[in-house]
């Protein structure tokens, strides 16, 4: 049985604002799931063959082989900005922000 306590002990350790509102129908949520695992951790399940995958598929390999490739500067002209030999691209963190 989830408490109201330890919800919110749940909700902080996920870092999540859990509003009073919210307790009691997230409250019901988590027994409910609860509930029905309890009920799959019942069922006989010993004649069962462990399965890796539902679906019973494999991976279709071809060989690898290298083959000559687009010139480089066919591949720059496709680039929406370029420096020499490389493609540019905006800056996605901003100093100071690596810590």
């Amino acid at each position: 049985m989830i408490t109201k306590d330890l919800l919110l002990k749940i909700a902080r350790l996920a870092r999540l604002h859990v509003s009073e509102v919210e307790v009691p129908e997230l409250s019901g949520n988590l027994n409910s799931i609860f509930d029905y695992m309890d009920q799959l951790g019942k069922a006989d399940v010993r004649d069962v063959q462990p399965m890796s995958h539902v679906l019973a598929q494999t991976n279709v390999f071809r060989p690898d082989v290298a083959e000559p490739s687009l010139p480089i500067e066919d591949m720059l002209r496709n680039a929406p900005d370029s420096n020499g030999r490389f493609i540019r691209v905006p800056i996605i963190v901003e100093p100071g922000s690596e810590s």
